[in-house]
């Protein structure tokens, strides 16, 4: 079956149970299905969307993602969610690469999308209550169930930023994806009575794929929200009495500081996921003793590859904090593979390499990212360094391609180094991760100029051009950056 056929199965077996609860919206499975096939109906009928076309959406945690991105798949096309906090120059990119069909987006998130758009004479849905407009276009045609050969063919279309400094768009068939979403069902033991929490972007390869695809496969209820906030994590978990919420790092760091913490009821709660990082010791101790709770869990894997890697058991914690566990989660194989291109020995550096049944087609219209990234027998390079310790730990030492993960969210140093570079005042920068206690790491640019430019020029000039997480948060400004030889600015020395 396609991904949108376990909503139709969950509404035959539970249509009374509860499937998304969005703030005041509560909806059931019975509900929740009437509701895509009547939006996928008003797609492909009054906006001529066909198997294969690409519709990006650009909204918030909400009702209306939910329904828009099965809706897509439900009638063969490709689903693009794309992170609502970029620029209307970052949008632009996306929308003409991708060159989608329709974008969908809210009025909380539309005004870079709306400008993107109108450059591109691009159509704009504006939805803000899904249930009304999915019920007001409803014209009672149901779509035929789609053959078992479907689920081969293209379901969703997920934008990463690349080294080259242009996001690539990966992109994923039902199999793949529902593959994903079955090993974390298993994995964190999801059942029809488990009520997850999705406070992180579901427009992120985790919350997408992992909580919402995973649950909607197991039947389980969706809590959302539009935003993280410590206040509004402690209580969604009180008044829903949720079981599972995947947050980064630096939402549980935040949430262990909140006072209101001392006083929540956390009880119903029976795993704690944490990804895009792993946690420190210290800092793991220091979240298990404010969530007073032992049952969390560290994810590591890649948006290429589903995602899916390995995971960190709550059991080893104690010990192995710090790591990204010790085996591969379902349907996946994880290696270190070192210079030679053979596996590297016990605690010897080398390229951690994924393969399983999530991993991606490839990247849209990119044969050479594609060839680069994976391998002759099918394992997808990471990009990051790791070693494997004589207990079978794995463990993240460094970045192949200098990536800086803030807040759990990737961001490409070459990316923000071309927006730098674009400023007709600059003749040369750099960009660098730095360590920063919440947010895991946060950016630092070290810019040469040609001629006089203040910081707070040059943070406004920013400020246009990249969304915030991607901004530098610090400016060193120096006559010349190292070089090497072949002239690449050498950043270890940067790092100090």
């Amino acid at each position: 079956m396609i991904i949108p056929a376990y909503i139709a199965r969950n509404a035959r077996k539970y249509p009374q149970q509860e499937a998304v609860i969005d703030g005041t919206l509560r909806i059931n499975w019975s509900q929740l299905n009437d509701h895509v096939e009547q939006f996928a109906e008003h797609l492909a009928c009054d906006h001529h969307i066909q198997a294969g076309d690409r519709v990006c959406l650009v909204l918030p945690n909400s009702y209306t993602f939910i329904v828009a991105h099965f809706a897509v798949q439900r009638i063969g096309a490709i689903v693009a969610p794309i992170n609502v906090k970029l620029t209307a120059d970052e949008l632009h990119y996306i929308f003409s690469d991708a060159e989608t069909k329709l974008i969908i987006s809210c009025d909380l998130t539309k005004q870079q999308a709306e400008l993107a758009a109108q450059q591109l004479e691009l159509p704009l849905l504006i939805i803000n209550d899904m249930p009304t407009y999915a019920a007001s276009h409803s014209q009672g045609r149901s779509f035929h169930q789609l053959s078992d050969s479907a689920l081969k063919t293209p379901a969703t279309l997920l934008y990463t930023s690349g080294t080259t400094g242009r996001p690539k768009g990966v992109l994923f068939d039902h199999q793949a994806i529902l593959f994903v979403g079955m090993m974390f069902a298993t994995e964190m033991q999801y059942t029809p009575a488990s009520r997850l929490l999705s406070l992180m972007p579901l427009t992120h390869s985790a919350p997408l794929n992992l909580t919402l695809v995973g649950g909607s496969i197991v039947g389980s209820t969706h809590v959302i929200a539009p935003t993280f906030t410590p206040d509004l994590l402690l209580q969604l978990v009180q008044q829903e009495r949720t079981t599972h919420f995947f947050g980064a790092p630096v939402a549980y760091l935040l949430t262990a500081q909140h006072p209101a913490i001392q006083k929540a009821d956390l009880s119903s709660m029976t795993h704690w996921i944490y990804g895009g990082g792993p946690m420190a010791a210290d800092h793991a101790k220091l979240v298990q003793k404010a969530f007073n709770s032992d049952q969390f869990y560290c994810v590591y894997g890649l948006t290429e590859a589903g995602p899916t890697g390995s995971f960190l058991a709550p059991q080893d914690h104690a010990e192995k904090a710090g790591s990204v566990g010790r085996r591969a989660a379902l349907f996946t194989e994880m290696r270190v593979v070192n210079d030679a291109g053979v596996i590297a020995a016990v605690d010897e550096p080398g390229e951690i390499q994924i393969r399983g049944e999530g991993m991606m087609r490839g990247y849209w219209r990119n044969e050479d990212a594609t060839t680069t990234t994976l391998t002759d027998d099918g394992w997808i390079k990471t990009g990051d360094i790791g070693v494997r310790d004589a207990d079978g730990f794995f463990w993240i030492k460094d970045r192949l391609k200098d990536l800086i993960i803030v807040g759990g969210v990737n961001v490409y140093p070459r990316e923000v180094e071309d927006v730098l570079a674009s400023h007709p005042a600059i003749l040369e920068a750099a960009v660098i991760g730095v360590p920063h206690d919440q947010w895991g790491e946060s950016v630092k640019a070290f810019v040469v100029l040609k001629e006089p430019l203040t910081e707070e020029a040059l943070r406004d000039y920013v400020a246009t051009r990249l969304a915030d997480y991607k901004r530098p948060r610090s400016y060193e400004f120096r006559d010349s950056l190292p070089h090497n030889a072949n002239g690449k600015v050498l950043k270890h020395e940067l790092r100090g």
